[in-house]
């Protein structure tokens, strides 16, 4: 069945906005007495028939309504944009699919992007949401630097490339139920951030033997912890 995004839904007829009416209309060609479903992005999940199929204002009447419980734990990773924005692009999908709760950009000394599109990657993760039917849209932070971060979010794991006397991620999360995990820039975390981090009572973690991208690492982080957690 076709789903569609409707943040603040609360009544039993609602008016897509114009994006989603124009995919239902014109994309899909639905028509009145079609059936589809809604997410809210809080676990929300709405059946609903269409009524008026306008391609700027597309009315649905509310069938049923269902609530999904959320996930019995809380997964933050604040990762480094990539050079590439379809890299980054690439996480952020592939990230809520597999499962993820909130997603923060950090600007680090060796950052060569540094500025992100919020409204673009607000889409992809939209997009990602509805396609693995998961009704919670996770949380994007606006953009930060690194050490206001680390700063102001309790303590995690800061994943890094510098040594290999770590403990692997995979045997510190069974006691956890908030995660928080750092994931670095292309050319991994200065020495310094690092050192900061962990002074601030971060703890370093190895994510294999392997040198990963960016997003890669982001994405084997979020493996491992719905892996290990669920």
């Amino acid at each position: 069945m076709n789903i569609f995004y409707f943040p603040d839904l609360v009544d039993n007829q609602v008016t897509l906005d114009e994006t989603e009416s124009q995919h239902a209309v014109k994309v899909l060609r639905l028509v009145a007495g079609d059936s589809i479903i809604l997410f809210d992005g809080k676990g929300g999940k709405y059946e609903g028939e269409i009524e008026q199929p306008h391609h700027k204002k597309c009315v649905v009447n509310i069938t049923k309504k269902e609530i999904i419980s959320k996930r019995p734990f809380n997964l933050h990773i604040a990762i480094a944009p990539t050079k590439m924005n379809d890299r980054m692009e690439w996480f952020l999908e592939k990230a809520t699919e597999i499962g993820i709760d909130e997603i923060t950009p950090i600007i680090c000394d060796r950052s060569e992007r540094r500025t992100t599109n919020h409204e673009r990657f607000e889409k992809v993760l939209i997009a990602a949401m509805k396609q693995s039917m998961n009704p919670w849209l996770p949380v994007l932070n606006q953009q930060i630097d690194f050490n206001k971060f680390i700063d102001s979010n309790e303590q995690g794991f800061v994943a890094h490339c510098m040594d290999s006397d770590k403990e692997p991620l995979k045997n510190l999360l069974p006691a956890k139920d908030a995660i928080t995990i750092l994931i670095g820039p292309e050319g991994d975390f200065t020495e310094d951030e690092v050192a900061t981090a962990i002074l601030k009572g971060w703890e370093p973690v190895s994510l294999g033997d392997n040198r990963l991208r960016t997003e890669t690492a982001g994405l084997v982080a979020c493996h491992t912890v719905n892996l290990i957690k669920s």
